[in-house]
């Protein structure tokens, strides 16, 4: 497909955004059309994971460096993924470590909400999130203490996940579905896709892997255990290039890990 006929794709499904009507063709149809049909759920959210790991499974390296392990394919789906969303969410390790903009610089579209994790309240103003840029959720826990903003950010309580630690992913979900956001991108990092993920959250799941091999590093799921090989989550998968990476598709459908039986 030349660049044009891509370009032309890319617009068609902007236009999808907000508003239902038939789906290009083309491989950028057949990998964001899962994410532009109606939702099945519940709680009306279409919920889409995604990491960017090394061969070998490591989305950072055991000092906490991740930028870049995916090439320039995987950022702009990444950019991409972010405009065609209501709301991208990041836990507080990736505002800390990476300290993102989670804006839309690298395609056309429009910059989604950006919701921040931070359950215990430990993130300070001085982040670019909360300076300037979209508007901006900070989501923590009940219980903890501080102000109704912080810098240009609205504070959003919501209860403890006594399980699985952070916030109750379904609440999360309520909160965003009740302003209106209900597509919603969880970019990272891998302890919070982890959680969407043990919480039966996800829909949809974007794992790239870059021919890198690290042999250490931070690992890019964090799952409960599971005793037999027969109780692992398995899944269908769709596989698609970008430049020299390689990008899974994965259709989960809300399925929960640990919770496959014989």
């Amino acid at each position: 497909m030349d660049g044009t006929a891509r370009h032309t794709d890319w617009e068609s499904l902007l236009r999808l955004r907000d508003a239902p009507g038939p789906l290009p063709g083309g491989p950028l149809g057949a990998l964001f059309g899962p994410l532009l049909a109606p939702p099945r759920a519940a709680d009306g959210c279409i919920v889409v994971g995604r990491l960017a790991q090394t061969l070998d499974g490591r989305i950072a390296t055991a000092s906490g460096s991740s930028q870049w392990i995916g090439g320039r394919g995987d950022i702009l789906h990444t950019h991409r993924l972010r405009a065609l969303c209501h709301a991208v969410v990041i836990g507080a390790g990736t505002v800390r470590q990476d300290d993102p903009r989670l804006t839309t610089r690298d395609c056309t579209g429009p910059s989604p909400v950006r919701v921040i994790l931070d359950t215990d309240r430990r993130l300070g103003a001085a982040f670019g999130v909360f300076r300037d840029g979209p508007p901006t959720l900070l989501l923590c826990a009940e219980d903890a203490a501080g102000p109704q903003r912080l810098g240009m950010a609205e504070v959003l309580r919501l209860p403890r996940d006594a399980t699985h630690g952070g916030l109750r992913v379904p609440a999360i979900l309520a909160a965003l579905a009740a302003r209106g956001l209900t597509r919603i991108f969880v970019e990272g990092g891998g302890v919070t896709v982890s959680r969407f993920l043990a919480a039966g959250c996800l829909d949809r799941l974007h794992v790239t892997v870059a021919p890198v091999l690290l042999g250490s590093g931070v690992p890019a799921f964090t799952l409960p255990e599971v005793a037999r090989i027969a109780d692992g989550l398995r899944f269908a998968w769709t596989v698609h290039p970008l430049g020299p990476d390689v990008l899974f598709d994965i259709a989960l459908d809300r399925a929960r890990p640990g919770a496959a039986t014989r």
